[in-house]
């Protein structure tokens, strides 16, 4: 079965003249979309193997800025004005493990945006035009689907990035879903984290419209959706933000993997659906990156 788009976003107006607007704003983005990519594969090619990890990350987080405005985004944290009675949310740790839950191909340019890390991305990725180029050269780690022995290896590669004190970021659920819900998490990589005695950070991921502050399911990437559908729906929407929540972080300590996986997927679903209820819903008015 193959996933059907609209090239309408949510709740918009089927007029002829909305609709006539929406593919012009698609074409109009898509076009600035693949010169800012060409600009990130000179810039990967030519500069990156020559200056110092903190500047790539640098050069990254600001790359993954520029495509989510070009895309007619915005990046919000939520959670930071709770700092002063939570004080594990303060910030992303400059170094850890985070794990989120999934939605679309645009989270991790949307995490890399906040905070940028090396990502465990399923092999598939690796052959995604120009996008798993990209990703080959800016520190992902692939995993290898269905082979234990893949798993062994991605396992050991990130307890090396973990040793040397850099975060690394994944998403335990292995795919993704629309949002409403979380999938059960793999907790292989989990193990990683115990190994190296580093702190995990939980981190939901929400995409909602920019207008209404509603959520929206423009990002969705899902099914056999194309990676084209995806960007179309993105493009054509008048403007989606992007939420991130860091919960509280959770130590190792002498936790085995599966349950520092149930801890995890249980802070995010819980979070997912406290947010649901409407009574408990706060949105930030002023979004800001």
């Amino acid at each position: 079965m193959t996933a059907s788009y609209n090239p309408l976003p949510d709740n918009y107006p089927a007029s002829r003249l909305a609709r006539s607007f929406a593919v012009w704003r698609g074409i109009f983005r898509l076009t600035h979309l693949v010169l800012h990519v060409l600009t990130g594969v000179l810039t990967v090619a030519c500069i990156y193997p020559w200056i110092s990890h903190p500047r790539q990350l640098a050069l990254k987080q600001r790359w993954s800025r520029q495509l989510l405005a070009v895309l007619g985004m915005t990046l919000e944290k939520v959670g930071a004005d709770d700092t002063a009675q939570n004080p594990t949310q303060a910030s992303l740790p400059a170094q850890g493990m985070l794990v989120a839950n999934h939605i679309s191909f645009l989270d991790i340019f949307v995490i890399n945006a906040w905070m940028p890390a090396a990502f465990v991305a399923k092999d598939d990725v690796r052959h995604w035009p120009v996008f798993g180029w990209l990703s080959a050269r800016t520190d992902t780690l692939f995993l290898q689907r269905g082979s234990r022995r893949a798993a062994h290896t991605a396992r050991d590669e990130v307890l090396t990035q973990l040793a040397k004190g850099r975060l690394i970021a994944f998403f335990p659920e292995g795919t993704t879903s629309n949002g409403d819900k979380v999938h059960p998490f793999h907790s292989a990589l989990f193990q990683s984290a115990i190994d190296a005695a580093c702190p995990v950070t939980p981190l939901v991921l929400q995409y909602r419209d920019a207008r209404h502050l509603q959520p929206s399911h423009a990002a969705d990437f899902v099914g056999e959706m194309t990676l084209f559908a995806c960007l179309w729906s993105i493009a054509t929407h008048p403007g989606l933000l992007a939420q991130l929540t860091p919960l509280p972080i959770i130590t190792t300590g002498n936790s085995d993997r599966r349950h520092l996986a149930a801890h995890a997927h249980r802070a995010i679903a819980h979070h997912l659906k406290h947010q649901a209820e409407p009574s408990a819903r706060h949105i930030n008015p002023n979004p800001s990156a």
